[in-house]
């Protein structure tokens, strides 16, 4: 009896140490070990007298075969295989180690990831069996230029994806965070998007396109996170199924990345607006050496944040060069 197979029996409900132990082969200590390192891992696991031990809370395991069977008949045409793993350092970074595949794109899931990463080296937390982070390896035509483009596009098919599950309040907070906002206009990050790649400068390139979504945060992983976060789980009565949630956004990912390699990003800037968190809100721009302010006014034609500073003047910026900061206003010290 592995890790996952320890879950599932759990899942199937409460089991007494004893009962485990003789399941696994092992001694009541072991299995106690155990528990706590899935604990530790961000499943909550509760132990009460006379019937053992019990998840806290329903949760459910990704299975690339369940997710398969649920895309449409063209969206599981452009695989060219799909995987899931149960822990790994980061599922960019083991794409980023592997060829990418010629014709169609390879898939990678896991259950936890020891070295989750966010935008300009942030780390992403990542519990295990709790949210959904997914990366996929696909070669485009174009040359690099392209690339600038794909967070936005990854953006507009994941938000798109999660309102039609009936999460209509997901916006998109340039360049590449999925987030929620409050009444009182203060943005949650409910996800976020990270591209990584490399090829000619004119020629073929290929792209990781990484994306994690919060489903279900554990509460004593909430308390160590620094911003304002929200998950599906807190806006809904009852959080999406993952597998389905994992082939809901691989369906309109998949199509959409067919569109981007033959048709670049013009026709996914209306699909952005529609979406746009930070349009005719004020912004500070902060970047290497000065902080800016302003109002921004939407997506320029190569993905660029086009913004309006104080001063009259219009500026584009590109991701990359700075990070974005809504509300803010000149002289506020933000």
């Amino acid at each position: 009896m592995d890790d996952r197979a320890l879950l599932q029996r759990l899942m199937a409900g409460p089991a007494s140490g004893d009962a485990l132990a003789q399941a696994s082969g092992q001694t009541r200590a072991a299995v106690w070990k155990r528990i706590e390192a899935l604990r530790e891992a961000g499943v909550a696991i509760e132990a009460q007298a006379g019937r053992g031990y019990r998840l806290a809370q329903p949760i459910d395991l990704l299975d690339a075969a369940a997710i398969r069977e649920q895309l449409p008949a063209d969206a599981s045409s452009a695989l060219a295989g799909m995987e899931t793993a149960w822990t790994i350092d980061s599922t960019n970074s083991e794409l980023l180690r592997r060829p990418t595949p010629e014709r169609g794109a390879l898939v990678l899931l896991a259950e936890r990831q020891s070295g989750g990463r966010g935008r300009r080296g942030r780390e992403w937390a990542s519990p295990l069996a709790a949210h959904l982070y997914l990366s996929l390896a696909r070669q485009f035509g174009g040359g690099l230029a392209r690339l600038g483009g794909l967070s936005l596009v990854a953006g507009i098919a994941a938000a798109e994806a999660l309102q039609a599950a009936g999460f209509a309040g997901v916006r998109l907070k340039w360049p590449n965070d999925l987030v929620v906002v409050d009444p009182d206009g203060a943005l949650r990050k409910l996800g976020g998007i990270l591209v990584e790649g490399g090829g000619e400068h004119a020629g073929p390139v290929r792209a990781v396109i990484g994306l994690g979504i919060n489903v279900r945060m554990p509460a004593a992983v909430a308390a160590q996170i620094d911003q304002p976060w929200c998950d599906l789980a807190s806006l809904a009565t009852t959080p999406p199924d993952r597998n389905a949630l994992a082939a809901a956004v691989l369906a309109r990912l998949l199509h959409a990345l067919e569109e981007f390699d033959a048709n670049g990003l013009a026709g996914f800037n209306a699909r952005y607006a529609a979406l746009d968190a930070l349009a005719g809100q004020g912004v500070s721009m902060h970047g290497a050496t000065a902080t800016v302010h302003g109002t921004a006014l939407g997506l320029a034609d190569d993905g660029a944040l086009r913004v309006r500073l104080d001063n009259g003047e219009e500026r584009h910026f590109h991701a990359g060069e700075v990070s974005v900061r809504r509300g803010a206003q000149q002289g506020d010290g933000a």
